[in-house]
């Protein structure tokens, strides 16, 4: 498939699509004009980036991870390290914070929207 297609099918721009192949992220072959084609796994591998980014991580870290990521038969990745093991649980501990730091921060806007409409109610029962 072109690039335009993996943009639609993905909703990931082609801009960024080419950041990932220039970032090592994403691969595809040329045709003799010079057109990039990418194989039909080439969604899921997009689909799996913007996770990977969404998650916090940067190309660099998953430029590392891709390749540990399961074989195409199913089977852990031979070329995972434990230095890689331990600053993706660095990563996932940080997430986490941050989780525990959202979840904090919408108590705190619950409080004060359950105060306002307590005191909104009592203004309309006056």
């Amino acid at each position: 498939m072109r690039i335009g297609e993996l943009a639609a099918r993905t909703g990931v721009s082609e801009r960024s699509l080419r950041y990932y192949e220039k970032q090592g992220l994403l691969a595809s072959e040329r045709s003799p004009g010079g057109h990039r084609h990418y194989l039909e796994a080439a969604v899921d591998r997009v689909v799996l980036i913007q996770e990977l980014y969404a998650a916090g991580l940067h190309s660099k870290k998953i430029g590392q991870l891709l390749p540990c990521m399961r074989d195409a038969d199913g089977a852990p990745s031979e070329i995972a390290t434990p230095r890689l093991v331990q600053e993706l649980t660095t990563e996932r501990d940080r997430i986490d914070t941050l989780i525990a730091d959202l979840v904090r921060s919408r108590g705190v806007l619950d409080d004060v929207i359950n105060t306002a409409t307590g005191v909104l109610a009592e203004r309309v029962a006056r």
